[in-house]
């Protein structure tokens, strides 16, 4: 099918590579000409495992290409939207300015029988308001959330957990139902759960799902407060109640909470939407999950002011990531880098290694000191703390080898993902989350 992908941000550019990969034929557009400069020479914008692989492989096939002249998307059957939902600036409530430009934009384009799949995360009531826009073009809308995890965005993108169609009643619905059940064969072939309701489920979905994690999270990081306050160990803690079929051990891994451009964004958007819709009360929990996850970073910090004494003021401190997860250079709401600024403001010599995301926090934070290898940031630190779990810190890191390099022996580790014993053994004061 002829396919157009309407925004190549991290969503879009991984979508149109990956419906390209399986077959389709793909325009991928976005107003940043530079983005599609680099797109068009199979390089991505942001780091994604798989993903330069799969560009490289549509273009050179042909299947692939990416352009900023919308018209060009004209002869696709399927539009997908995938345009970024930030949070505004004057509040918590999604701004859906990108969203409207992009489907008013698409309008003149459209023909009878197209589809313009959304898959941008948007309050609930979007699309039905999108849709009668889209309506008197003969065409249908349809909503199509992603539920990309950064890092694994080409896998679940080519093999999706599930796929959720939100589409208008009667034989129109069903007609869009089954063109977006053609684009997604391979899946749907191979028995994926295709779930077909209506757009207002379908909007929810995605951000239930969203809100669910960051709960699941942010509960854990609550009993990690109460273990602190008691002496319990909460990664034993997450052990036990996992092994809980109704739990599940997943999304239980107490530290610096969580951030990125989905879980904070969101999760404040669908408690202001809830607000307008006058049921504000359902999800004021939310709030509640919020604050718990920011104050973990509190704690982070106090963590290493506690272990250098009480003062962090002319200390080296190394802060082993950057991204807010491994496996991506995502910087935004990066809980990690955010405690490396609260240190800064200290009064601290703050020293920052990632192995992907060093550009885009240097282009945010300039005052901060960035270096590449890791060995080399680990020299002369009076403290150290581990941010973001990559495997270059969690496993490939020896406490022998950080003891060679550093000055101190402080150790804070922000993911509870190193093993304690053999730190305190080395000789560190080792601090951990929610852990004795």
């Amino acid at each position: 099918m002829k396919l157009s992908v309407i925004g190549c941000g991290y969503l879009g550019a991984a979508h149109a590579a990956a419906m390209a990969s399986i077959g389709h034929e793909v325009i991928g557009i976005d107003v940043d000409q530079r983005k599609i400069d680099a797109l068009a020479k199979g390089e991505p914008p942001f780091f994604e495992p798989g993903l330069a692989e799969i560009l490289a492989e549509g273009i050179a096939s042909g299947r692939l290409r990416f352009t900023t002249d919308l018209a060009d998307a004209a002869d696709a059957t399927v539009h997908f939207v995938g345009v970024g939902t930030p949070q505004q600036k004057d509040g918590y409530a999604a701004d859906l300015t990108s969203v409207n430009a992009a489907v008013d934009a698409l309008l003149p384009y459209l023909t009878e029988g197209d589809i313009v799949a959304g898959k941008s995360t948007v309050p609930v009531g979007t699309a039905a308001v999108l849709a009668e826009r889209v309506s008197p073009t003969g065409a249908t809308l349809v909503w199509n959330p992603e539920f990309l995890r950064e890092g694994w965005a080409v896998e679940d993108t080519i093999d999706p957990d599930r796929l959720v169609a939100g589409v208008p009643a009667g034989d129109e619905g069903e007609r869009a139902a089954s063109v977006l059940r053609e684009v997604y064969h391979p899946s749907v072939a191979k028995g994926t759960p295709f779930i077909v309701t209506d757009y207002a489920t379908a909007e929810l979905v995605k951000v239930a799902a969203n809100a669910f994690l960051a709960t699941k999270i942010s509960f854990i990081n609550a009993m990690a407060e109460i273990s602190e306050a008691t002496g319990a160990d909460v990664t034993q803690l997450a052990d036990a109640i996992g092994y809980d079929a109704r739990i599940g051990r997943r999304f239980l891994g107490a530290g610096i909470g969580f951030g990125g451009g989905c879980l904070p964004k969101d999760i404040r958007a669908f408690a202001a939407r809830a607000e307008e819709l006058g049921r504000g009360e359902s999800v004021a929990f939310l709030r509640q999950v919020d604050e718990i996850n920011m104050r973990r970073r509190d704690r982070a910090v106090q963590l290493v002011v506690d272990g250098l004494g009480g003062s962090p003021f002319k200390k080296n401190i190394t802060v082993l990531g950057a991204a807010f997860k491994p496996h991506s250079d995502d910087i935004r709401d990066s809980p990690g880098l955010d405690v490396a600024v609260r240190l800064h403001g200290l009064g601290a010599w703050v020293t920052i290694t990632d192995p992907a995301a060093i550009d885009n926090a240097q282009r945010i934070h300039p005052q901060l000191n960035y270096v590449h290898d890791r060995d080399d940031a680990l020299r002369g630190a009076d403290a150290v703390i581990v941010v973001t779990e990559w495997d270059e810190y969690r496993r490939e890191l020896s406490p022998d080898h950080a003891t060679a390099l550093a000055t101190g022996r402080v150790i804070v580790d922000g993911r509870n993902c190193l093993d304690a014993a053999a730190w305190r053994a080395a000789g560190w004061n080792y601090y951990g989350m929610g852990r004795p």
